[in-house]
């Protein structure tokens, strides 16, 4: 779907990608009228805006995802950092904003708590990044899948949560290839996602937990 945003100083198109300078990306991504209901993504001279999904569906998704990934962590003695909705730009090339993302293992340093996107020319990308795909699943397996192998992410999962569907990918040198098993958090089994996000659909989050730790073994 495509939906127009107006405001007295703009009108945007969202959910399509459109050509833009960075100075225009700019701009738009940092004006607080869409600060708190709209996702951007700027790749070469083009950019997307996606309006925030609020509904129940998503949240969930999201929540099941971190939960999984939270316990594994936890249960293999992993160090791991979450972030939510939170942006990562490249200056005047590009900038995506996922719905997850985890800096995983002893080395990463921990970006700085502000309002700010992390610069990916002082931080690293994060290692895993998590889509969940409620009305972008083409964009989210086809464009952006392509974004995140040019920044160097190292494992990407897009999350069809209305069909409980879990589309893995390992990036290596521009590249990306589907996986049964995460490679950066070793010994998660895809399926185990999936299996969590099925469950979701009828069983409460503590019922959900219960399950992952003895799956874990902790």
């Amino acid at each position: 779907m495509v939906n127009t945003v107006t405001n007295p100083k703009a009108e945007i198109i969202s959910d399509r990608w459109v050509k833009a300078t960075w100075d225009e990306f700019k701009t738009l991504s940092e004006d607080p009228a869409y600060a708190e209901r709209a996702r951007f993504y700027y790749d070469h001279d083009t950019m997307r805006i996606e309006m925030a999904a609020n509904g129940s569906l998503h949240g969930r998704n999201n929540s099941v995802v971190y939960d999984v990934i939270s316990l594994f962590a936890i249960a293999k003695n992993i160090r791991i950092l979450k972030l939510t909705n939170t942006s990562f730009r490249k200056t005047g090339l590009q900038e995506c904003q996922p719905d997850c993302s985890f800096y995983i293992g002893d080395s990463f340093l921990l970006p700085p708590q502000n309002n700010s996107s992390i610069d990916l020319d002082q931080f690293e990308v994060p290692h895993l990044v998590v889509e969940i795909a409620t009305t972008s699943l083409n964009d989210d397996l086809g464009r952006k899948r392509i974004l995140y192998e040019q920044l160097g992410v190292k494992e990407y999962w897009v999350v069809n949560g209305g069909e409980s569907q879990v589309y893995a990918f390992e990036m290596s040198g521009g590249r990306s290839g589907t996986i049964k098993e995460s490679q950066v958090l070793v010994g998660l089994s895809i399926a185990t996602v999936k299996e969590a996000l099925k469950r979701s659909q009828t069983e409460d989050d503590s019922a959900i937990a219960r399950w992952l730790l003895q799956t874990f073994k902790i």
